[in-house]
């Protein structure tokens, strides 16, 4: 038996991409981020362009969009002190 090492996550998402004239049901998808196992089928249900639907999948590496931390929920550029931080630099904890 092969040995395996720990799986890596799999952050992989699908998206819409409306085509031209794309219908309501596309273009209030658009920008959302799906697994790929929950992504709806092209055309979609509620198309009302089912025979002339140009709409496509796009596909991203990673489903979690842009970075989300920030400074205000505690992350912070590094060297600099987290926000309500009191200690003067070089100061440790104690």
């Amino acid at each position: 038996m092969p040995l395996t090492g720990p799986t890596k996550p799999s952050w992989r998402a699908v998206g819409i991409l409306p085509g031209r004239e794309a219908c309501e049901a596309a273009l209030a998808l658009r920008g959302r981020r799906f697994l790929p196992s929950g992504v709806k089928r092209l055309p979609l249900p509620d198309c009302t362009r089912q025979d002339q639907c140009s709409c496509k999948y796009q596909h991203y590496g990673d489903r979690r969009g842009a970075q989300r931390r920030n400074r205000v929920a505690g992350a912070s550029d590094p060297g600099q002190s987290p926000p309500g931080d009191r200690r003067r630099p070089g100061e440790r904890r104690g």
